[in-house]
């Protein structure tokens, strides 16, 4: 640097506590100042009449808050037949608004996982929540008017444990691993398990990622039908638009506003392709079976909703099962079914154990899935609290029950059909991606090397070496069609086994050559 430009920067050590709380009300105040520029712009565009700047700062705070999906107690004046006030709860969580401040707490995470250590890490995250604890709870008490009353406990924990929530996304994120961000080894741990508690612990989490992999197939299915259903009626969408005449900030808004809550619309048309469906208000119920809506709202979005399905609507009940089947060949090729190596070694007949095994994996994945996702479905509900919109959604309860059932089915339907799949699987052969065919036989790895080998060594070189001559057998000998790929995939399986036998170490159970840290490490005896 030139001395002439240098300057003396001093520096003063911020504590964590302060800098967290710092991170969070900077959070805060960047997701308000969006709300409040939103309002004020559709306010400046003549759509609120007859209203005053302190009005539009309280229906700020007021949206700042159900950003965050803290109920709001409505009480209006509407035409009725009894002359008291129409009172409700406003309460609904849109998933694509919400997005804002968790993307907001996660940058702040990341920020304060780099300056803690791991044992410090709590005084940043206690000073985030408390600062941001005290933001919202402010916000509640300040917003609040006739109209709409704010519960101040709700409006303080509920913002502060998504911003929680948020802020240790992120610090995971920078850690890499949650063994590292609370300073507990987790892999080391489980390698001095048992080799039978590996083993369940192996096919258990197995089975939830199967569920995984069924439930995000069947949202993604759900997902496209939703985004087919708006193209079909896009024609009705925008003829809605044209009767609101909303004007600039006031389409600008609406727009933002339906974006916001699509994500709540896929979980919805994920319960409507389980059989369950939804509500758009009391008495009402929309699904691929029965469909009864009354009057709704000038709302562009509820076009889409499907009214008349005709007698297919059982067709796509077969969405989930078919993301089901996925999640049973996905299991299978995972290659962690413990459970079904037990049971063929306590039952003589296969069919017994497979049956068993497959009932069991089916089951086990039904439960996972209804687990897993009975709490979105419950987050995409809501209520307007006014007027016939006050229940909004799927039944959680029910729309879980018939997911899990149906993926369950699906994988038991997957794991069963999927060896005659990877039968009849076409495989491209190296040579058509420009690679070098592998050469079997000329490397027998690094145990093959060691002086003093056991009797068993020498019985894997032999299957090696026969192997090997099966692999370079020469092509008139081989099959063709569905066998050659048979031949094929069974060389490469007998590869894959050679490379694990001579290239890959057991964990021995002391946390040696656990994780990617270790891998390539030098002790420093053997680096004199």
């Amino acid at each position: 640097m030139n001395p002439r430009t240098r300057t003396l920067r001093l520096s003063l050590p911020m504590p964590l506590w302060l800098q967290g709380g710092v991170e969070a009300l900077l959070a805060a105040l960047a997701s308000a100042v969006l709300v409040v520029l939103v309002l004020g712009g559709v306010w400046l565009g003549g759509g609120f009449r007859d209203t005053s700047v302190d009005f539009i700062a309280q229906m700020a705070g007021q949206g700042w808050l159900a950003l965050h999906g803290v109920p709001l107690h409505l009480t209006m004046d509407l035409p009725t037949v009894s002359s008291e006030p129409v009172t409700g709860t406003f309460w609904f969580l849109a998933w694509g608004l919400a997005l804002i401040p968790l993307w907001l707490g996660w940058r702040a995470g990341r920020r304060l996982g780099r300056a803690s250590y791991t044992d410090q890490l709590w005084q940043a995250l206690l000073g985030a929540a408390g600062t941001y604890a005290v933001f919202a709870l402010i916000t509640s008490l300040l917003v609040g008017n006739g109209m709409v009353a704010i519960n101040p406990f709700w409006g303080a924990l509920i913002p502060t444990a998504l911003h929680t929530l948020a802020v240790m996304g992120g610090v995971r994120r920078e850690a890499g691993t949650w063994g590292r961000l609370i300073g507990v080894d987790l892999a080391e741990r489980i390698s001095k398990r048992s080799q039978y508690s590996r083993w369940a612990g192996s096919y258990v989490w197995s089975v939830v990622r199967a569920a995984g992999v069924g439930l995000l197939a069947a949202f993604g299915l759900a997902s496209a039908l939703l985004a087919v259903q708006l193209a079909v009626h896009w024609g009705d969408l925008a003829q809605v638009y044209q009767q609101l005449e909303a004007g600039v900030w006031g389409g600008a808004a609406l727009t933002g506003v339906q974006l916001g809550i699509m994500p709540n619309l896929a979980m919805w048309s994920l319960a409507w392709t389980s059989g369950a469906g939804f509500a758009l208000g009391q008495d009402t119920l929309v699904s691929p079976l029965v469909t009864a809506v009354g009057p709704q709202p000038a709302l562009p979005l509820l076009v889409a909703v499907p009214t008349e399905i005709g007698g297919f609507g059982w067709l796509f009940l077969l969405l989930p099962v078919l993301a089901g089947a996925l999640a049973g060949w996905w299991l299978l090729r995972e290659a962690e079914n413990h459970l079904d190596e037990w049971l063929e070694l306590k039952f003589q007949a296969r069919w017994i154990s497979l049956s068993l095994s497959t009932l069991a994996m089916g089951l086990l994945v039904a439960l996972a899935t209804a687990l897993t996702v009975i709490l979105p479905l419950w987050l995409s509900r809501g209520s307007l609290g006014v007027g016939r919109l006050t229940d909004l959604g799927p039944n959680p309860w029910v729309a879980a029950l018939l997911l899990g059932a149906e993926i369950g089915v699906g994988a038991m339907i997957g794991y069963l059909a999927a060896p005659l799949w990877e039968k009849y699987r076409y495989v491209v052969p190296d040579s058509w991606l420009g690679q070098e065919p592998a050469e079997d036989g000329h490397d027998d790895g690094p145990a093959s090397t060691q002086d003093g080998a056991a009797s068993s060594e020498g019985e894997s070189e032999k299957v090696t070496a026969a192997d090997d001559a099966s692999d370079e057998a020469p092509a008139d000998d081989q099959p063709s069609g569905s066998s050659t790929v048979k031949h094929r995939l069974a060389a490469r399986m007998r590869r894959l086994r050679r490379g694990q036998s001579s290239g890959e170490v057991e964990p021995s159970g002391d946390g040696a050559g656990v994780g990617p840290d270790s891998a390539g490490e030098e002790t420093p005896s053997s680096e004199k």
